[in-house]
């Protein structure tokens, strides 16, 4: 996996164009990743093999880091140009992101050409409903990269955390977790 997300990394650096990856790829990245972490945890932290490790996740975190900020540059390059996005070379991840970063393009651009316009525009703070779930784990599960792009986990039994609402909703249907109610 390590020379998968370096090809991505380096061809995403190398072209202007955003380039494609396969729809599953963060989260067989956030597997790896937690494959990397038990493998390490295991080990003598004073031996070769668990500073080699070691090297591997600090490596693996710095491009995957890269890669999404230089995907992200140019998926807003791509909503603030004409040109239109392919959603082959998008994640599923991305692909739920992507109205988002279209919606609040389109209001800075309506901010712009009221004010040229001489008209004050009036902007609402909009108050969403809280987009992330508290869980309850009831099974271990290696880490996962959220719908915000953001890595959470690994998870042990009995650990709370919340996470992203897409992410919840997967987990507590396959019963790997339950949602614990707030007020």
């Amino acid at each position: 996996m390590y020379n998968v997300l370096y090809d991505a990394w380096l061809r995403e650096k190398e072209n202007a164009e955003l380039q494609g990856l396969p729809k599953d790829f963060y989260a067989k990245l956030a597997e790896y990743i937690s494959r990397i972490r038990r493998e390490g945890r295991m080990l003598d932290q004073k031996s070769a093999k668990a500073r080699l490790i070691s090297q591997e996740l600090s490596n693996v975190k710095r491009l995957m880091e890269e890669l999404v900020k230089l995907r992200f540059k140019k998926i807003v390059k791509h909503t603030t140009s004409a040109k239109p996005l392919t959603k082959e070379a998008l994640t599923l991840e991305e692909e739920r992101i992507l109205p988002g970063v279209k919606s609040s393009f389109e209001n800075f651009q309506s901010l712009l050409k009221n004010s040229l316009r001489g008209k004050i525009s009036k902007v609402e703070e909009k108050i969403e409903p809280s987009k992330r779930i508290l869980l309850r784990f009831l099974k271990e599960v290696p880490a996962i990269v959220g719908a915000d792009l953001n890595v959470y986990g690994p998870f042990s039994i009995e650990d709370v955390a919340t996470l992203p609402i897409e992410n919840a909703k997967v987990l507590v249907r396959h019963g790997v977790a339950m949602e614990i109610e707030t007020r």
